[in-house]
């Protein structure tokens, strides 16, 4: 996965693989994502939105900064998917009765009957695409990308407060 040369070279075969498995994600996720907003498509959804949901309603009314923190992006990022679904019905976006200034974020009627109806052939979708894997390799999948996705967030974590304490 695009490892030629002097760069190929220049890796231990250890750092090789890690960064060839880096590249073959970045590659899978754009795939994945593509095919998801196809799906998503005839409801007027985007996979990012409909992530966004997935997390407002796992985490119950959370505020737009804990979304962010559980979709690894950015306040912002997220204040931007939430005003698009709120225009198209699925969530609605008001203020934290204890601070005003903070916005709560909760999915409707709407989105709550879209995914209903959707939820049966979404999944089905999903295991075709994961069908070449064994019960097994699915399982150790799961837990290898777990632990991948902590270690970039702590070395996230770490890289923002030193750049924190630089900046102090």
């Amino acid at each position: 996965m695009g490892l030629v040369g002097a760069e190929a070279a220049a890796l231990e075969e250890d750092a090789a693989t890690r960064i060839r498995t880096f590249r073959l994600i970045l590659v899978l996720a754009q795939e994945l994502r593509t095919r998801m907003d196809q799906l998503l498509r005839e409801d007027g959804l985007t996979t990012q939105q409909a992530a966004l949901l997935t997390v407002i309603d796992a985490i119950s009314e959370p505020s737009i900064g804990q979304a962010a923190e559980a979709l690894g992006t950015t306040h912002q990022n997220v204040r931007q998917l939430a005003d698009a679904l709120e225009r198209k019905g699925f969530i609605r976006i008001a203020a934290d009765p204890a601070d005003r200034r903070i916005r709560r974020l909760a999915t409707t009627a709407q989105s709550d009957a879209t995914w209903h109806r959707r939820s049966d052939a979404d999944q089905r979708q999903v295991l075709e695409w994961f069908d070449q894997l064994t019960a097994g390799e699915a399982r150790d999948l799961f837990r290898l990308l777990l632990k991948a996705q902590a270690s970039v967030r702590a070395a996230a974590t770490s890289s923002k407060r030193r750049s924190d304490e630089q900046a102090s």
